[in-house]
């Protein structure tokens, strides 16, 4: 009989507040913060400080999970968000309900970055493989691809209502894409390294650019009117008539000017506010430095400030000049438009230092009354910070740190009962509830490098980097006690199997045996824990890792060179050496009935050892990088094993086979730990997450997953074909070119699969109608039995069926797959296929695609043109009666807004005359009194006057 195994699956992940992948995004609202974590994102409420809800990607692929890499928010109202991901795709977001909407497949890289135009109905987005996608958010989409840059593109924005679109790169230069020609107008150098974001203030004035270049760069937005001419929106007074006579009609960005940063470090994001008063210039160090954006008005006044005072140091300095040359340059000087400079406009205001580097920032779209704006800053080390920016101060008001860890989880400890969850790092020790995820206690610590819970779980252990071992209490939530163990770091702790004490392996080539004693508190009643050591295994080399059997007989210790030691537990007398590693064993294991011993080594192989003659049983090329952690399930000889390369493997260690790979980690596996039942697993990685995997009640079998694991190969190395692998790199063209906005994905090909196999049972049943109908008229009267495959279905609504199951952004790709003569009979249902009026959008769409794809051999076919003449007056009449049922049902819609708008209106009408009335009366009594203040101000001056002639 086949042995069957139970699943292990990803149920939790915690820990994480914010990746260093993406950037962070305020809502709409402004209450709630978008912080990336890993493959989710957290909405953080930012007043109360927690995680209001989690967008989680769907489970139904067992496949990797993907981290987010950029995120974008709709400007206007709306609940709509978009995250970009590192394969590539693209999710919407509904941010209300925490549903994801769609997925759009376009980018071959990494999303870089996202941004929507102003109403949310477009959304843009740039990748690391060159190229531009702009996608319908109402449709789900994708319209056209944008192709010209020579790099990474960086950061996107829309100009001129929508109608232009702004793209930087790595390649140095900015592009302006026409979106309605489907071009690029302009291309922008000048600066001398890679641009890394620009942004637009929001009313659309300037542009600005941040690159490593020492100096940020303005531009001047010049807009189309609808009499087709240009105009700017700033004041003639820019740019003087010479200049804007010899423009060229295309350009819509023209130099401004440049400030120079006063960090320099590279700039990393450009951001203004919503009112456009403040511009963020986050750089990639400490640093964010805050420009307040002078209105028009303040702009020309300091311009003429700066000009006056010029003047008079001018003057000042030419003391010979005639009075009457300075009156003629004067009146020079005032016939002249006043030049207004970059600096008139911006101007430093304040820069704002963080602790740790910061990874990005975001402005909140509401403000509060006593300051000019709101910032959210996130930091490299897991933390969140808003801050409050006044006109002379900024104040940090609240921070999100307790969820997380500052940096890598380097151990992971489960309690006895496994209810409780124990985690170190470099400053501090969490303990959390497993099957939520909760942070329960944090503890300031060493850098705890091993743990332990006490038996009992009242007291846990913590070894550290500096050689101390660290008591903590761990219902109130302190350090009892620091004892000084070793002068090394303690690199592993294990506990007796008598439960009376503990072993620790050091750097400084001693194995310490310690035992648990209690002791009273100096003027309390009550007693705390303490520990005593009792015995010293000095070792001639550093001790990496140590275990102790279960029935407390051995203690192996794996040495800096190579081996493992095992000795007698109760004489310490030698035992064994296990030699064959060609690196140091990070980890090992013993397992529960003491008959196996597992090392992990930084030479990638687990070494499956008996420990009752030392020999190798099994050498497994276990991972791609160091075996950093790996343990036996309790009472079993399965074991999961964990490394560098990310992953957690599952293996049999009976049969020498790997069972499960467990993916979802996004970089280095530290430690693990498993629970007595074996229910569950918890891992801790440098990504700063801890991931719970538990088992299911899902079999599974060695063979299928073996294929499994060949077939998700076979689809990895999809896009890497042979056909496109050898296929000639194709020379873009400088000013720009555009192309299909999908790519071919295992989605794509499913469905072209579908829709063939849809066609071939159509056309099967069809030919078995025909021949029933023939024996009908020959007299054969049988009954007609149809395919039970079809559901009932006729053949054309059994295609249409197929068919509209394909994912809306998938359908271009999937027609492309499909061959000329099945694209023909796609076509030859599509006049049935129109009568339904929920289907014309679909269908007209189709049509529109397979015409353009096989354009040449239709047009060739002469049988196709029946048909096509057909769907032209079919398709035409459909869409007009679509069209004017949405036009009478959109004005009826504005009509019965008019009318309840009168309504609600109505029963306030007449207050509002009344109030209208009363401020007209107050203003005139205002106006009356003022009148007659002077009017006193004016005897009582000529009183004086009068008084003062007499005395005199």
């Amino acid at each position: 009989m086949v042995k069957s195994y139970l699943r292990y699956e990803p149920t939790a992940a915690f820990g994480v507040i914010s990746s260093v992948e993406s950037n962070i995004s305020y809502d709409t609202s402004g209450k709630h913060l978008l912080a990336p974590a890993l493959e989710k994102i957290g909405v953080w409420h930012v007043r109360q400080g927690v995680c209001a809800k989690t967008l989680t990607p769907s489970t139904q692929s067992r496949g990797p999970s993907i981290a987010v890499t950029s995120i974008a928010a709709v400007p206007s109202s709306s609940s709509l968000i978009a995250s970009g991901h590192a394969d590539g795709s693209i999710r919407i977001w509904d941010c209300e309900r925490g549903t994801c909407e769609t997925t759009l497949n376009g980018h071959k890289g990494a999303t870089t970055s996202l941004r929507f135009n102003q109403t949310g109905s477009l959304l843009a987005s740039g990748s690391k493989d060159n190229d531009i996608v702009l996608w319908d958010v109402i449709g789900e989409l994708g319209l056209f691809r944008l192709r010209g840059h020579l790099g990474q593109v960086t950061d996107l924005a829309f100009l001129d209502s929508e109608k232009k679109l702004v793209s930087a790169s790595k390649d140095k230069f900015l592009r302006v894409w026409d979106l309605d020609t489907k071009s690029c107008t302009q291309i922008i150098g000048g600066h001398h390294s890679e641009i890394w974001s620009i942004d637009v203030d929001p009313g659309q004035r300037y542009l600005v650019t941040g690159s490593a270049d020492s100096e940020l760069r303005f531009y001047t937005i010049k807009h189309e009117m609808s009499d087709g001419q240009s105009v700017s929106k700033i004041n003639q007074t820019v740019t003087d008539g010479k200049d804007s006579l010899a423009e060229n009609k295309w350009e819509s960005l023209k130099l401004f000017g440049e400030i120079n940063r006063q960090s320099k470090d590279r700039v990393a994001t450009l951001r203004f506010n919503k009112s456009g008063n403040l511009l963020a210039c986050q750089v990639a160090g400490k640093t964010v430095e805050i420009y307040r954006v002078l209105d028009e008005a303040e702009s020309k006044r300091k311009a003429k400030r700066r000009l006056s005072r010029k003047k008079e140091k001018k003057n000042s300095k030419v003391v010979d000049a005639t009075e009457n040359e300075n009156t003629d340059h004067k009146l020079k000087d005032d016939g002249q438009p006043t030049m207004v400079t970059v600096l008139d406009v911006f101007k430093l205001l304040q820069t704002v230092r963080a602790n740790k580097k910061i990874c990005s920032i975001s402005f909140s779209p509401i403000t509060s009354k006593n300051s000019l704006a709101t910032l959210a800053l996130s930091l490299n080390n897991n933390l969140l910070e808003v801050y409050s920016i006044d006109s002379n101060s900024t104040t940090k008001t609240s921070a999100i740190e307790l969820q997380g860890h500052r940096s890598d989880v380097r151990s992971v400890t489960l309690s006895s009962d496994s209810t409780l969850l124990m985690s170190t790092s470099h400053n501090s020790v969490k303990i959390w509830n497993p099957s939520t995820g909760s942070c329960l206690r944090t503890i300031d610590s060493g850098y705890g490098l091993c743990s332990l819970f006490v038996p009992g779980n009242k007291y846990a252990l913590i070894g550290t980097k500096s050689g101390s071992l660290e008591i903590i209490d761990v219902r109130s939530g302190t350090s009892v006690e620091v004892v000084k163990a070793h002068t090394g770091s303690i690199q592993s702790i294990v506990h007796t199997p008598d439960g009376s004490g503990f072993v620790t392996g050091s750097t400084d080539h001693d194995v310490k045996f310690w035992e648990y004693q209690t002791t009273d508190v100096s003027g309390q009643d009550s007693v705390h824990l303490t520990v005593a050591n009792v015995r010293t295994l000095p070792m001639n080399d550093d001790v990496i890792v140590v275990a102790v059997s279960p029935d407390g007989k051995h203690i192996g210790i794996a040495l800096l060179d190579c081996t493992v030691k095992v000795y007698y537990m109760d004489t310490l007398k030698f035992f064994l050496t296990l030699y064959g590693h060609k690196l140091p064993v990070l980890c090992m294991d013993i397992s529960s009935d003491g008959d196996l011993i597992v090392t992990g080594s930084a030479d990638k192989n687990l070494k499956i050892w008996g420990l009752d003659f030392g020999d190798c049983h099994k050498s497994l090329f276990a991972h791609a990088d160091s075996v950093t952690a790996v343990k036996f399930v309790h009472n079993t000889h399965y074991m999961f094993s964990v490394g560098k390369d990310r992953m957690v493997k599952y293996w049999d260690a009976d049969k020498f086979e790997l069972l499960l790979t467990l993916e979802g980690h996004h970089a280095e596996v530290w430690c693990i730990s498993i629970s007595q039942r074996g229910d569950f697993l918890v891992t801790g990685s440098h990504d700063r997450s801890i991931r719970r995997w538990e088992r299911t009640e899902e079999p599974f079998f060695l063979e299928e997953e073996k294929e499994k694991r060949l077939e998700e190969m076979f689809e990895a190395d999809l896009d890497n074909s042979l056909e496109n692998r050898y296929l000639p790199q194709q020379e873009l063209p400088e000013e720009g070119a555009v192309a299909v906005a999908g790519k071919k994905t295992q989605e794509t090909l499913t469905a072209t699969d579908s829709i063939i196999e849809a066609l071939d049972i159509a056309a099967e049943e069809l030919k078995r109608m025909a021949e029933h109908e023939e024996e009908k008229r020959r007299g054969k009267g049988a009954e007609f039995k149809s395919n039970p495959l079809m559901i009932n279905l006729s053949p054309s609504d059994y295609i249409l069926r197929a068919v509209s199951k394909v994912h809306t952004n998938d359908l271009e790709q999937t027609l492309l797959s499909l061959p000329f003569a099945d694209a023909l009979k796609l076509l030859s249902n599509l006049k049935d296929w129109s009568s339904n009026p929920d289907k014309v959008e679909l269908v007209c769409r189709i049509a529109t695609l397979l015409l353009q794809l096989h354009h040449n051999q239709l047009v060739a076919t002469t049988s196709t043109r029946p048909l096509l003449a057909l769907l032209r007056d079919i398709l035409h009449a459909r869409v007009k009666d679509c069209k004017d049922t949405l036009g009478f049902n959109l004005a009826a819609m504005n009509h019965l807004k008019q009318l309840m708008a009168s309504k609600s209106d109505a029963p306030f009408h007449d207050a509002k005359t009344k109030l209208q009335e009363i401020r007209a009366q107050q203003s005139e009594r205002a106006e009356g009194r003022a009148d007659t203040k002077g009017e006193k101000r004016r005897k009582k001056k000529k009183q004086k006057k009068d008084d003062g002639h007499v005395w005199s």
